[in-house]
């Protein structure tokens, strides 16, 4: 290290890292220069500590000065702004090792890190942030007095070499040090009293120890007798009244004046100061709905409280939306809002602070996103969330609230976090056919079973009066079995992940058919009734052709002739629904999953049994008579497509689905209503597949015809 002598200071060259980490500073633009005084704060906090932690075995190390504080000090007219700490302070040896060489700083690895594109933020992590007072001063000022030696001096201003002199012209120091910044001429604005509290609220609102500023205020004081008689030209009539004056003074404004609460033991904090703390965290005006404050110690030790806003915010789910709104502190020093890793997207409706004290100081985001101990954090995190969440069901109101607004947050977990898979399942809650008026779980589900029932049956849909009136609840409901009711569309998503629970399969009854726990009668008679509907069936398939992947007889249907499911493979209804309204949606993709509809016929439903009789020759035996002529003329048959497509299109209407073309189908509609009024006029066409009412007339129908009860069941 080069040495030169001049007067009584001395010169000294700053290391070569250091002198590049300084031209780096100093040329190149950054647009958050505010974290200057975030690292120099930090610094004072660590100078405090170990002056405090050296008292605790030796307490003659207070006796210079036991007033534990930091000032912030901007001097407008001088152009500077001071940071004073009464801490442990500085050596000669001290200065020259602390702020003139490299030492353990890690100054190589930070610039290699911003030459990678890393942020200026991070500065701290690297033990260098003192340098970071560079990025607004042209030149830095060092006032340090230790107790164990005389006041020095330590200045550079970044121009390769720095001096350190006995500090004989400042001020005396009791014990700490003075850092004293010479402003840019562009950097005023941090000389500005409303930016230096911003930055202090943001960065250093829970620093251990009181941050005073020193601020400008008028007050008015008694004019002095001297002054009065100098001054005063005209007689004062009330001589009661002592004249007064407007005078400029300096006060010490305390900064941090919210104390950390989550420092604190919980049974020693009261509710009110918990959602007092909340809104001024998050500036919301209304109070919480729930919280948890808790401490993790062991192999990693960090505070938290987590606050569960009222009300979810409209933007919940906006992907341009920053993913969390945990404010991470190390050691109470503000590090980040916005850290993507520490809890995973499906709970970034929580608020609230997590304090670490094994995290480095002013980690930067890039570090975070590989640190082990943030994992660590995350993954207790998330446990304490759900332990809240659970708490909370057990207040069945306070949970109908939480579930209005969050529900949808819990589904979307249970699809990316699947090792809490079996947690989040129980938070579920749903309408069923036993009650649309409240909502139950799972649990609750399974506690009201049939003996006989091996499965949890549910169906998804638009909305509930379209659930709960679909034809598929109707052989299941007639069983006596419950079904539940979902209606968002992130249900879809969810339930690809859910298969079971409790040992019980969950099935979706608008699938192709699914085991209903049919006895051994049952079973037999459908079987029969397959055998025997088999040439309606492909009559049917011949007549609709690649509308639906299949024709068969249905086990869901009660009351309702026919419906249209979906195999194990395709899209339902409702998925199908979801998919065309998005924008982006991939076509190809949508061809070949809306192709999968399998068209379900009730075999008990009269529409049904009148449709078998027009196919075959002799009711009486189906498989003699049933020939391929007869299949032929079916299927010619013009008013057979009718009927059967008409059924298709209303089938696909109750079943949730969409119809390709409206107007067709309005126009069979308008075709059976003439048909059912006994109405033929050759001036009205009601066409469909291309037959008009000239070729459908009242005429043509006779009693292997769906007559005019048979047009209202249809209807």
């Amino acid at each position: 290290m080069e040495k030169t002598s001049e007067h009584s200071a001395e010169t000294f060259a700053f290391q070569a890292e250091i002198s590049q980490l300084m031209s780096l500073i100093i040329n190149t633009f950054y647009s958050n220069k505010e974290v200057f005084l975030r690292e120099l704060i930090s610094n004072s906090s660590d100078a405090l500590d170990k002056i405090r932690y050296e008292s605790l075995t030796d307490n003659t190390k207070l006796a210079t000065e036991n007033n534990l504080h930091i000032e912030v000090v901007p001097d407008r007219n001088n152009k500077t702004l001071t940071i004073i700490d009464t801490g442990i302070g500085m050596t000669k040896a001290d200065l020259i090792n602390n702020l003139g060489t490299i030492a353990k700083s890690g100054t190589k690895s930070f610039m290699e890190a911003l030459t990678a594109g890393a942020d200026i933020s991070m500065i701290g992590q690297f033990g260098v942030g003192f340098y970071s007072a560079y990025l607004v001063a042209d030149t830095v000022e060092v006032h340090s007095k230790n107790n164990d030696c005389s006041q020095y001096c330590w200045k550079s201003s970044a121009g390769g070499s720095f001096t350190i002199e006995s500090d004989n012209n400042y001020p005396r120091i009791t014990r700490g040090t003075h850092i004293v910044m010479h402003m840019k001429e562009d950097m005023n604005e941090y000389l500005e009293e409303n930016r230096i509290k911003e930055i202090l609220k943001k960065h250093s609102q829970f620093i251990n120890y009181p941050v005073m500023l020193h601020v400008e205020k008028e007050v008015e004081q008694p004019v002095e007798e001297t002054e009065q008689l100098e001054g005063v030209v005209e007689e004062v009539t009330d001589k009661s009244v002592p004249e007064k004056k407007k005078v400029k003074v300096i006060e010490k404004e305390l900064q941090n004046k919210v104390k950390p609460l989550w420092t604190r033991k919980p049974d020693d904090i009261k509710e009110e100061e918990y959602t007092s703390f909340y809104k001024e965290l998050t500036n919301q005006w209304e109070d919480q709905l729930a919280f948890k404050h808790f401490s993790v110690e062991g192999q990693i030790e960090f505070r938290s409280i987590l606050y569960i806003p009222s009300k979810a915010p409209y933007d919940l789910f906006d992907m341009n939306k920053k993913k969390n709104n945990i404010k991470l502190y190390v050691k109470r020093v503000f590090i980040t809002d916005n850290c993507d890793d520490l809890i995973p997207n499906y709970l970034n409706f929580l608020r609230g602070v997590v304090d670490s004290e094994d995290l480095p100081l002013n980690i930067s985001r890039e570090m975070l996103q590989q640190n082990k101990i943030l994992k660590v954090i995350r993954k207790n995190i998330v446990k304490k969330c759900l332990d809240l969440l659970y708490e909370l069901s057990q207040d069945t109101e306070k949970y109908c609230k939480f579930y209005e607004q969050y529900s949808r947050n819990l589904k979307l977990g249970i699809s990316e976090d699947s090792s809490n898979k079996t947690k989040l399942i129980d938070l579920l809650r749903y309408n069923t056919s036993y009650s649309t008026e409240s909502l139950y779980s799972l649990k609750d589900y399974v506690s009201r079973m049939k003996e006989n029932q091996k499965n949890i049956y549910y169906i998804i849909g638009e909305n509930l009066d379209l659930v709960r009136n679909s034809p598929f609840v109707e052989r299941v409901l007639s069983k006596g079995y419950e079904v539940i009711y979902m209606t968002e569309p992130i249900d879809e998503h969810c339930m690809q992940s859910v298969r079971e629970y409790e040992g019980k399969n969950i099935l979706l009854i608008t699938r192709e058919n699914f085991d209903l726990g049919d006895d051994t009668e049952e079973k037999k008679q459908f079987e029969e009734n397959q055998t025997k509907y088999t040439v309606l069936c492909s009559t049917v398939k011949d007549i609709l052709g690649s509308k639906v992947e299949k024709v068969c007889l249905s086990n869901k249907l009660v009351g309702s002739p026919c419906c249209v499911s979906t195999s194990n493979l395709g899209w339902t209804a409702n998925m199908e629904r979801i998919m065309k309204s998005q924008t982006f949606r991939d076509t190809t993709t949508m061809g070949y999953m809306t192709s999968r509809k399998h068209f379900e016929l009730n075999p008990s439903h009269p529409i049904i049994k009148n449709l078998l009789n027009r196919v075959v020759t002799d009711p009486s035996d189906t498989m003699v008579q049933s020939t391929n002529d007869t299949m032929v003329q079916s299927t010619n048959d013009t008013n057979m497509k009718n009927i059967i497509v008409l059924l298709y299109e209303n089938a696909l209407l109750s079943s949730g689905f969409a119809i390709e073309n409206i107007n067709t189908h309005t126009n069979s509609v308008y075709n059976m209503i003439a048909l059912g009024l006994q109405i033929a006029d050759e001036t009205t066409e009601v066409n469909t597949n291309e037959v008009n009412t000239n070729e459908v007339n009242t005429n043509e129908v006779n009693t292997n015809e769906v007559n005019v009860t048979n047009m209202e069941s249809v209807d």
